[in-house]
């Protein structure tokens, strides 16, 4: 089904035009639709783990604006919550877990709870993929997800988010044998849970390593480059046909070795990164995605028609994807969207 799904085609190294596009966090608070289920659950991992709503908002922004993909509705963190990790969700504080600062904490993660624990996602996952086709969306790719291990033990090690991550690179350092621990737990528990994805019906995996950029070089090689490539060998083991996407936020330069060291057959940049300059780094066929300032979509008007402009400018010519350079914030309009999917398509 490649050649019928743009993504796909993206994906194997085709400079599809217009790109394909979808957008991360497509499926959330700014759709009036969306928030009608959420209301209807009294907390978000309820949501995440309740099939028939999931399924449900994933779909939503499909049906408004025939994206190029959907991606499961999920969290980055359901991984930590099903290796038995507390994991709770505060209105105005985001997510609050139990601080992880020994090998206690690390030994009481339990991987034999995953297939378990997740396997509400894997509903969700083959009630979208069903849902796509029955729906009449069959130029539409379904993608998986979850968190890479870095960004996965920043909010584990810190007890939620953080401005620098300051406590986890200092344990990185202080006690490289119990971080290189924890990553480890965390990649071999990424390969079930991505491959349990694919299995339901995933046809893209993705890694979101949204704090990779707080690293120095050499720990970026150790707790970024190094596990998601294991990831991707394993997984390729097992679906060697299976396309991966690997989204190393604030990454910088580092992109290109992240690239070419991973194995992954794209890579999402951020917003502050110049696609010309990513491209040059890339080993040949490696398709970019990004990177559209969230802000710019939130202000629409001629702002949003230059910088889209500007970015397809950069994508012409080789293997891409038009995506924001991080997720749509709450405030953006949906007609902000439905004017970007037609600058993209026009």
């Amino acid at each position: 089904m490649t050649e019928h799904k743009p993504l796909l085609r993206a994906l194997a190294g085709e400079a599809v035009w217009p790109p394909p596009l979808w957008l991360m966090r497509q499926a959330g608070r700014y759709l009036p639709e969306y928030r009608a289920v959420r209301a209807t659950v009294p907390d978000f991992i309820g949501l995440c783990t309740s099939p028939d709503k999931a399924a449900e908002v994933t779909l939503q922004p499909i049906r408004r604006y025939g994206f190029d993909a959907a991606i499961l509705f999920s969290d980055i963190l359901i991984l930590p919550w099903a290796l038995g990790h507390g994991l709770a969700f505060k209105e105005g504080e985001g997510p609050v877990l139990p601080r992880l600062r020994d090998r206690a904490g690390v030994d009481a993660l339990d991987p034999t709870r995953v297939a378990a624990a997740t396997a509400p996602v894997m509903e969700t996952v083959r009630r979208v993929r069903a849902g796509l086709i029955a729906e009449g969306f069959d130029r539409t790719a379904l993608i998986g997800f979850t968190g890479a291990p870095f960004t996965v033990a920043c909010y584990m090690v810190e007890g939620g988010g953080s401005r620098d991550f300051a406590a986890t690179r200092a344990l990185a350092y202080a006690d490289p044998a119990l971080f290189t621990l924890l990553i480890n737990v965390l990649s071999e528990a990424s390969v079930t849970y991505l491959s349990a994805q694919a299995e339901a019906g995933a046809e893209v995996l993705m890694l979101f390593d949204s704090w990779a950029g707080v690293l120095s070089p050499s720990l970026f090689a150790a707790h970024v480059i190094a596990p998601t490539a294991r990831i991707v060998a394993a997984l390729r083991t097992r679906f060697p046909s299976l396309p991966i996407i690997g989204f190393p936020r604030l990454s910088g330069m580092l992109i290109g070795t992240y690239a070419r060291e991973t194995g992954v057959n794209a890579v999402g940049m951020d917003t502050g990164m110049d696609p010309t300059h990513v491209a040059a780094t890339l080993p040949p066929g490696i398709a970019l995605q990004g990177n559209l300032d969230p802000m710019v979509l939130v202000a629409g008007g001629s702002a949003l028609a230059d910088e889209a402009t500007r970015v397809l400018r950069h994508l012409r010519g080789r293997p891409a994807i038009f995506n924001l350079g991080h997720g749509i914030v709450p405030q953006t309009p949906p007609a902000h969207v439905d004017e970007l999917v037609r600058l993209v398509r026009a």
